[in-house]
C-alpha cells in the first residue's frame, strides 16, 4: 500500500502498537504533542541521537527493512552503553521517500521493536515526514546512570590498561563483502555480514564495567584507531596499543585474506563494530575479568604519558604513531 492512501495518522496508529515495555516510567507515549516520562530519582539523564541516511549509512539493496530498523536503535543504545548507562526510551523520526511501501515501514518498526523489547526500551514518540530523495532515520535515545558511575572519555590515567570487548573488524569486513558481492562465496563469511547489519550494543558490559571502576570508555563506531585517539586526547594521555593483542575472529582473518587485506586493518579503521574500548586500573581489571559480562575482554595495551602520543606496536616490536583514520563523514 502507498503512504498517500493510508495517511500519516493511520500510519502512526499502525506502528505505535507494542512500543511500551516499561510502563512504570511512562505517563504518555506516542499520540500526544509530547511524551511524559517519569525519571528515576537521583539518576543522571543521558541523551544521544544518531541519524542514518540512505546511501551514506546504508544501502537498501544489501540490508532489509527489519535489519535497518534493528541497527538504527542499536547504534544509539551503544552510545548509552559507552557512558555506563541503562537505556530507557527512544524517539524515532523518519523521512520516507515515495518509492517505499507501508509494508517496508511496518517491517522497519518490527526490527526496532525487537531490539527495544530485548533491552526493555520504550518507543515514546517521533515524527514521520515525506522525503524527496532517500530514506532518513533519526533516533534519539535516553538513558539513566548513577552520577558516581558516569563514564567519560576523559578519565584515563597513566598505568591503566586499555581493554576491548568482543572481537574487532567483523563489521567493516562484512560491509566490504556486501559491497563486493562476495559474502555468498563462502558460508563462513555470513557471520561477518550479520555483525554489520545486526550489531549488538554492549549495554550489559558497559553498565558492569562502570560498576567495576573503569576510568574511561568509548564505543567503537568509527574504528579502534579513532576511538583510542579520542580517549587519549580527552584524557591528556598517550597509549601503547599492541597489534598482536587486538582480538580478531577467525572469520575476519579468512575473509581479509580472500580480499587481499589484513584483518588488523578492519579492526583499526573499519568501524561499526559497536564494541567497547575502555581503560581500567590493573587491580580493578583482575576483578572485572572474573565477572560475567556476556562478552570476552581483551587487554590490548596500556595508558602512557601524553608526550609519547598513541603508539601502535607491530609484531616485531616496532612502534609507530597510530593515527585516527577511522570513518569521518566530512573526510569522505
Amino acid at each position: 500500500m502507498e503512504f498517500k492512501k493510508l495517511g500519516e495518522f493511520a500510519l502512526i496508529d499502525l506502528i505505535k502498537v507494542d512500543t511500551i515495555h516499561n510502563k512504570e516510567n511512562v505517563v504518555i507515549g506516542i499520540g500526544d504533542d509530547a511524551a511524559a516520562l517519569i525519571p528515576a530519582p537521583h539518576q543522571l539523564q543521558l541523551v544521544t541521537t544518531d541519524m542514518l541516511v540512505e546511501m551514506v549509512h546504508f544501502d537498501l539493496s544489501t540490508t532489509s527493512a527489519w535489519q535497518l530498523g534493528y541497527k538504527s536503535i542499536a547504534v544509539n543504545l551503544s552510545d548509552i552503553a559507552a557512558m555506563g548507562g541503562h537505556p530507557t526510551h527512544v524517539v524515532i523520526s523518519i523521512a520516507l521517500p515515495s518509492y517505499l511501501s507501508v509494508d517496508f515501514v511496518v517491517s522497519l518498526y518490527e526490527g526496532m521493536k525487537e531490539i527495544c523489547h530485548e533491552f526493555g526500551v520504550n518507543i515514546v514518540g517521533g515524527d514521520t515526514v515525506s522525503s524527496p530523495n532517500g530514506l532518513v532515520i533519526n533516533v534519539t535515545a535516553m538513558g539513566e546512570i548513577d552520577p558516581k558511575k558516569l563514564q567519560r572519555r576523559s578519565g584515563a590515567d597513566v598505568g591503566d590498561l586499555v581493554v576491548v570487548t568482543g572481537s574487532l573488524g567483523d563489521s567493516g569486513c562484512g560491509l566490504e563483502l556486501l559491497q563486493q558481492g562476495k559474502w555468498t562465496d563462502y558460508e563462513f563469511f555470513q557471520p561477518l555480514v550479520t555483525r554489520h547489519v545486526i550489531p549488538r550494543p554492549q549495554v550489559t558490559a558497559g553498565a558492569m564495567l562502570a560498576s567495576f571502576g573503569s576510568t574511561s570508555m568509548n564505543d567503537i563506531s568509527d574504528g579502534l584507531a579513532s576511538e583510542v585517539n579520542e580517549i587519549a586526547r580527552a584524557s591528556h594521555v598517550g597509549m601503547r596499543i599492541y597489534a598482536k593483542m587486538i582480538p580478531l575472529s577467525a572469520e575476519v582473518c579468512a575473509a581479509a585474506r580472500a580480499l587481499g587485506k589484513e584483518g588488523l586493518e578492519y579492526a583499526l579503521y573499519g568501524g561499526e563494530d559497536y564494541q567497547l574500548v575502555f581503560t581500567i586500573p590493573p587491580q580493578q581489571f583482575s576483578l572485572v575479568s572474573q565477572a560475567d559480562l556476556g562478552t570476552k575482554l581483551t587487554v590490548i595495551g596500556e595508558v602512557i604519558e601524553e608526550r609519547y602520543g598513541v603508539l601502535l606496536v607491530d609484531e616485531e616490536g616496532a612502534e609507530s604513531l597510530l593515527e585516527p583514520k577511522g570513518y569521518n563523514h566530512f573526510r569522505q
